[in-house]
């Protein structure tokens, strides 16, 4: 059974840092995409970044040159680091992954729509 459990969440003022970690357990495919969306109240949820098997990444324009995503295999721990947090930035982010061997599958777009994700944390950013 996968189980994507996410934490590093909190908040922050605009300008500041915050990590994010996605422990995975069950999860032993050896071709897949990993990633993170978001979700703020009353908006659609939004594909942030990924992390393909090769560790090829990609990001939202929204957050491109601000966030990192990255992984440890050893850990099978994923990561987000956000640097530069805006008030736009507040959201519930929410961990994903799913089985691929197609690298073009590997969008942040299509991350709401992944296999597996976890049960989100909380970032919030003042002003």
């Amino acid at each position: 059974q996968v189980q994507l459990v996410e934490s590093g969440g909190g908040s922050v003022q605009a300008g500041g840092s915050l990590r994010l970690s996605c422990a995975a357990s069950g999860y032993t495919r050896s071709s897949y995409c990993m990633g993170w969306f978001r979700q703020a109240p009353g908006k659609e949820r939004e594909g942030v970044a990924t992390i393909y098997t090769d560790g090829r990444t990609t990001y939202a324009d929204s957050v491109k040159g601000r966030f990192t995503v990255s992984q440890d295999n050893a850990k099978n721990t994923l990561y987000l680091q956000m640097n530069g947090l805006k008030p736009e930035d507040t959201a519930m982010y929410y961990c994903a992954a799913t089985d691929t061997g197609i690298w073009f599958v590997c969008n942040p777009r299509r991350t709401p729509y992944f296999a597996y994700r976890g049960q989100g944390t909380q970032v919030t950013v003042s002003s």
